[in-house]
């Protein structure tokens, strides 16, 4: 499905060129659930903007379905069936939660139709369905907002940033049932750029990445022991956040 292929990024500094991504080669199969983490500042994040075509890479190719996708930019990759979640999702004023779902989806659902996107992510559809999208939600319920408009796309690929950043406990352990429920439930693949071990759990494989390269990738069973081993070593380097 996605195969990146010697992806290389940096940016401009006063003392030359920081080099952020450094021959990064990764492929994410059909209907998988993969983890990429790291520790902070290791290049994750430009990553996924370099997925979803936000940055353009310095070097390489994306191929998506087999097609090469390195010049496309973020609406033509949309359109072809790639989703983006940011760390902190979009506010919307004089925006509905209805209107949103309806945008994601590309046409005029019902709001019944919309309001089983909003139960399929743990949200009492009757209290949302005609909420604005504004500072009045908190972090969680935005997050899990975001979620649905993803589920109303039906991408074949998903791509989520740090998805339990800036949330409260109960929305994270709300989060992760959301997770387990796409994960069953997703007819295509996602990724999710995550330090929390409840993630790296669900995970079907697990990438890491640090100082701009990948030094780790394979199965949950492989290497999530062996990440929890080198965390809890002594000298060794935590970069994953143990479940609450």
């Amino acid at each position: 499905m996605l195969e990146l292929k010697g992806i290389t990024f940096g940016v401009a500094e006063s003392r030359g060129k920081k080099e952020i991504l450094k021959d990064i080669n990764l492929t994410v199969g059909e209907n998988q659930f993969v983890v990429i983490t790291g520790p902070n500042g290791g290049g994750k994040s430009t990553l996924a903007k370099v997925i979803m075509g936000i940055e353009k890479p310095d070097g390489g190719k994306i191929l998506f379905d087999g097609e090469d996708i390195t010049e496309k930019n973020i609406t033509e990759r949309a359109n072809m069936g790639i989703s983006f979640a940011l760390q902190q999702p979009v506010r919307f004023k004089g925006v509905q939660v209805l209107d949103l779902i309806r945008l994601a989806a590309k046409k005029q659902l019902s709001a019944a139709d919309a309001c089983q996107y909003l139960s399929e992510v743990g949200l009492c559809a009757k209290d949302y369905i005609n909420r604005e999208v504004n500072a009045s939600l908190s972090g969680g319920e935005l997050k899990r907002i975001e979620i649905a408009t993803v589920l109303a796309r039906g991408t074949r690929l998903s791509v989520f940033d740090e998805p339990e950043a800036g949330i409260d406990l109960w929305s994270f352990q709300n989060l992760i049932q959301v997770f387990e429920n796409m994960r069953e439930k997703t007819n295509g693949s996602i990724v999710i750029i995550s330090h929390q071990e409840r993630i790296l759990e669900i995970a079907d494989e697990i990438v890491v990445i640090s100082d701009g390269a990948v030094i780790k990738q394979g199965s949950r069973e492989e290497i999530l022991p062996e990440i929890l081993g080198t965390a809890s070593a002594p000298g060794g380097c935590q970069f994953y956040r143990r479940n609450a």
